[in-house]
């Protein structure tokens, strides 16, 4: 892993990474950053800095190359734009899933096949290009794909359990039951819209019957002209050309006589140009580069002489065909005028009278719509019983798991309930409303979270469920920007032991300003402020072992570091 500081381009060949990680990230004029091309690497990695350094600079710029909005107060000052390019290296078996996605989206896979390119540019004007593995991408496009490589969970997250349906948002997601959510949504949506048809069909009655006649009057003389897509441009091409035909005849016949068969032809004069070409390359080879250029002419003209010909073979006057077309003109015009559109729009307009004829049919039928509103809740109570099942199920680990995390954040004897109550009616997201309840000291019954969680306690349950949700999840890459804000002491020590858990099987990078969790790292990283040509720019060291002392120590002390700190810092980098 290695900082590049001086500009380069990177063909993403290095391929000695082999596990699923953002391998690269490149970050030009972003916000105070000039330049930034960096490696990284497996693992665990931190960043640390003092406050304002631009520690989470690194990560909105990573944020934005994955979709997030942007605009032009993200460029460097002085700069026209800022570009963010990522590089992800993938194995086969995220491959499996990714390719079918880049295929169905037109997007190739790169040519070595195990790399994900993602680039963001960003204009002075506020607009944004962005690029998946060289081709033009939309945002959302990005942001489906950086749902499959990155997972961020920024330091404000905890707040996010306070709002409605964000509980029942990360316990789907937790248990990966977002597929089955949408599923239960989609079968909602039919069994309201059966609901709707059948009260329509029962209170309108002689309406629907006026609007019946009225479509069934306009549908007659449009199913007689029967129009097709893109009939409308064929046949005035067609009427063009037969009402032009004699003159279109004289004038192919003529260009006939211009090109190869009248008495001074093309053809006929540029054999004697030909000629007296050869004749002077002879004298003089200077001229045999104009010769090579005359020569293809003669093959072209009479290329086309021959194409004019079979044109005028197939070409006739056909006085019959013509009053054909001009008669199915004339209707186009009319019909298209009668129903207001233009006469390109009549297939359009034919195909959706005769589905708004088909619904108004169907809408009469009372009995049939009744047994459509029956199926329908079937089918949305079933789907919606196999989401509660798999809530259920989520809901009894997820319980457990919170708990259990929550006994070493200073929590002890503190309890974590997910509770599924069932509603009256079902909703488009399930049969039962979702609450976490917590009890922070034993004995105490779980109330709900928003009423009796500090925001110390709010924090640190929010970090031990995103630790624990990630640490199921198959998206490769998770960042944790300051997410253990409000804790300190041994519970930092928890926490850092917690993220360097997750390291072996993720790749991490988490911004922390505790020493704690700084020194659980595999790598770290230091961002500083430095100022070059009067600019005041943000800058990223990677730190040896010396250096980790250095800055553990800062961290643990502030500016003035003692040889105390050292050692302290010492003993944390050595226990961890």
């Amino acid at each position: 892993m290695t900082i590049v500081p001086c500009a380069k381009s990177y063909t993403g060949t290095n391929t000695h990474h082999r596990s699923n990680m953002l391998q690269y990230l490149d970050i030009r004029d972003f916000v105070i950053v000039r330049r930034l091309e960096l490696d990284l690497s497996k693992g665990f990695t931190v960043l640390t800095g003092e406050t304002g350094a631009g520690k989470s600079i690194l990560l909105d710029a990573l944020g934005i190359a994955l979709g997030e909005k942007a605009d032009n107060s993200f460029i460097r000052e002085g700069a026209e734009r800022a570009s963010i390019s990522a590089l992800f290296s993938i194995t086969q078996t995220l491959r499996n899933h990714l390719d079918p996605w880049l295929e169905s989206a037109s997007f190739p896979l790169a040519e070595d096949g195990e790399i994900i390119q993602i680039k963001r540019v960003i204009e002075a004007n506020g607009r944004s290009k962005a690029y998946i593995n060289g081709h033009t991408a939309t945002l959302q496009q990005l942001r489906e794909l950086g749902e499959q490589l990155v997972d961020i969970h920024g330091q404000h997250e905890h707040q996010q359990l306070l709002k409605p349906g964000a509980q029942r948002q990360l316990l789907d997601q937790h248990a990966n039951l977002q597929d089955l959510q949408l599923a239960v949504a989609i079968d909602h949506q039919a069994w309201q819209a059966a609901q709707k048809a059948l009260k329509l069909a029962q209170t309108a009655g002689q309406n629907l019957s006026k609007e019946k006649e009225r479509l069934e009057w306009q549908l007659e003389e449009l199913n007689a002209l029967a129009p097709k897509l893109g009939e409308w441009d064929d046949i005035q091409i067609e009427h063009r050309r037969l009402s032009n035909a004699s003159e279109l005849i004289d004038g192919a016949q003529s260009l006939v006589e211009l090109l190869s068969d009248g008495e001074d032809a093309l053809l006929d004069q540029l054999a004697k140009a030909d000629q007296l070409m050869t004749q002077l390359v002879r004298l003089d080879n200077a001229l045999s580069a104009a010769k090579e250029i005359l020569e293809p002419a003669a093959i072209q003209i009479n290329e086309a002489a021959h194409l004019v010909n079979r044109y005028l073979q197939k070409i006739d006057l056909d006085p019959e065909r013509l009053a054909v077309v001009e008669i199915r003109l004339q209707e186009y015009f009319r019909l298209a005028k009668k129903l207001r559109c233009q006469p390109s729009d009549l297939p359009t307009v034919w195909g959706t009278l005769k589905e708004e004829l088909q619904s108004l049919v169907a809408a009469q039928n009372i009995e049939a719509l009744e047994q459509e509103v029956d199926r329908t809740a079937f089918q949305y109570r079933e789907s919606a019983q196999k989401l509660s099942q798999q809530r259920a199920l989520a809901a009894s680990k997820l319980s457990t798991d919170v708990t259990a995390a929550m006994q070493t954040l200073a929590m002890q004897g503190g309890q974590f309930v997910v509770t599924l109550t069932p509603l009256e009616t079902g909703t488009q997201y399930g049969l039962e409303h979702i609450e976490f309840l917590v009890a922070g000291h034993p004995g105490v019954p779980p109330r709900p979270i928003a009423k009796v969680a500090s925001g110390g306690e709010l924090a640190r349950m929010s970090l031990a469920i995103a630790v624990i949700a990630s640490s199921a999840s198959a998206v490769p890459t998770l960042i944790f920007d300051e997410v253990d804000s409000g804790i300190g002491g041994a519970v930092a020590q928890t926490v850092g032991t917690l993220l360097k858990k997750l390291g072996k099987t993720h790749q991490v990078l988490c911004v922390t300003h505790l020493p704690q969790v700084a020194a659980q790292g595999d790598q770290q990283w230091r961002v500083q402020k430095v100022v070059i040509d009067n600019q005041t720019l943000s800058d990223i060291q990677i730190l040896g072992p010396q250096e980790r002392i250095s800055e553990i120590a800062r961290m643990l002390g502030g500016i003035t570091i003692t040889e105390t700190t050292l050692q302290h810092a010492r003993e944390l980098l050595e226990t961890s």
